[in-house]
C-alpha cells in the first residue's frame, strides 16, 4: 500500500524500531506543515493510508473529496480535526486508539517541568546568563502550595503523585462522579468552582476538550486567581475563552502563566497574544513529543495498519463504513 505520514517535523518516525513494521510498503514521510488544501491534495494524490501525529494536519471534507485513493486514516487519540462523517459517506476508514489504558506519561513530565520552570524563573535566568548577565530575580519553591487540578483523569493523577513527592497540596475541581473518585483516591475537592481558582497557587487543566468543556475556564475564573498564581495548560487551547487569559495575564490575575496548546498552530508569530507576554512561559506543543511516547503511539498507528491490510481492521471509530469501505 501507499503510505503517506504527514508532519514529521524532525524526521523521526523512520527511526523508530517501530517502523519496521511497515516494511514492504511504499512509505512517504512530509517533514514540513502544510494545511493549504491544494498543496494537500496534490501530495496525498496517491494515498491509500494516511498517517496523521495527532491533529497536526486538519483533514477536512473539501480535501477528502479530493482524494480518491485514500482507504484509511489511521492515528492515536482524539479526532476532532478529521470531518468522519465524509470519511463514513466516501467509504474511507478511521482508525485511532483512544489508549484508554494509560497516560501519557510524556505530557505529565512536561506539565510538571512548566511548573518548575515557571515558578523559578529558569528560561529568564538562563537568557540573563547567556547575555552575560547574572541573577534577575527570586523565584518560589512549590513545597507547601496548592496544586489545583481542574480535571483528574489519567494524566492528572500522574501530576497529583508529582505534586506530593514535592510536598504540594492537591486540590482537585471536576465533575461530582470525578471527584468522588479523586476522593477515594485521598486527595481534597473544592467546595466549588470560585472556591478552586481562589485558592490554588497553581492551576493546571486536564480535561478532553468536548462541547461540555470548550470555553470551561472564563475570564471570570481566571480574574479571582491570586495575583501570584501560575496557570498551566498542556491539555486543550479551547478549554480556556478565546482571549480570556490573554485579558487575564495583562490584568494581574493570575500572574504567570505556562502553555504548550494554542488555538491554532503551529505558532510563529512572536506578537501572538500569549508569546509577546514577558509573564507567559510558551512551549510548541511538546508535551506527548519524546522518542518514548512515538515509540508507543506509532507501535499503535502501524498496527491498525497491519489489521486493516489482512482485513480485520481495529480501532475503527466509524463502524458504518465497513460495510462500504473502499477496495
Amino acid at each position: 500500500m501507499k503510505i503517506t505520514i504527514l508532519d514529521d517535523y524532525h524526521d523521526t518516525v523512520r527511526t523508530l524500531p517501530c517502523f519496521e513494521m511497515l516494511d514492504g510498503h511504499d512509505v512517504t514521510v512530509w517533514n514540513d506543515h502544510v494545511q493549504d488544501t491544494d498543496a494537500l491534495a496534490e501530495r496525498l494524490a496517491d494515498t491509500e493510508v494516511l498517517v496523521l501525529i495527532r491533529e497536526r494536519t486538519k483533514i477536512r471534507t473539501d480535501l477528502l473529496e479530493r482524494l480518491p485513493n485514500l482507504k484509511l486514516i489511521s492515528q492515536r487519540s482524539v479526532y476532532p480535526h478529521i470531518d468522519i462523517d465524509t470519511c463514513t459517506r466516501l467509504g474511507i476508514v478511521v482508525c485511532s486508539d483512544l489508549h484508554m489504558g494509560s497516560p501519557s506519561y510524556a505530557t505529565a513530565e512536561l506539565t510538571w517541568g512548566l511548573i518548575l520552570a515557571a515558578m523559578r524563573d529558569i528560561p529568564q535566568q538562563v537568557a540573563s546568563m547567556k547575555a552575560g548577565g547574572w541573577q534577575i530575580g527570586v523565584g518560589r519553591t512549590v513545597r507547601g502550595k496548592t496544586l489545583g487540578l481542574h480535571g483528574f483523569g489519567r494524566i492528572a493523577h500522574v501530576v497529583a503523585d508529582y505534586a506530593k513527592v514535592f510536598g504540594m497540596n492537591v486540590l482537585v475541581w471536576a465533575r461530582e462522579e470525578t471527584m468522588q473518585k479523586a476522593r477515594a483516591d485521598g486527595f481534597e475537592t473544592a467546595t466549588s468552582k470560585a472556591d478552586f481558582y481562589a485558592r490554588a497557587d497553581v492551576i493546571s487543566l486536564h480535561m478532553r476538550l468536548v462541547d461540555a468543556t470548550r470555553g470551561i475556564v472564563a475570564l471570570d475564573d481566571l480574574s479571582t486567581m491570586k495575583p501570584d498564581a501560575l496557570l498551566v495548560n498542556t491539555s486543550r487551547s479551547g478549554l480556556i475563552e478565546t482571549g480570556a487569559l490573554a485579558n487575564a495575564l495583562e490584568a494581574g490575575r493570575p500572574g504567570m502563566a505556562a502553555i504548550d496548546v494554542y488555538d491554532d498552530e503551529p505558532v510563529r508569530d512572536a506578537n501572538h497574544p500569549l508569546v509577546r507576554l514577558p509573564n507567559v512561559l510558551c512551549t510548541p506543543h511538546i508535551g506527548y513529543v519524546t522518542r518514548d511516547e512515538y515509540q508507543l503511539q506509532f507501535t499503535d498507528i502501524f498496527a491498525q495498519i497491519v489489521a486493516f491490510a489482512s482485513g480485520k481492521p481495529v480501532n475503527v471509530v466509524n463502524p458504518d463504513v465497513l460495510d462500504t469501505q473502499r477496495n
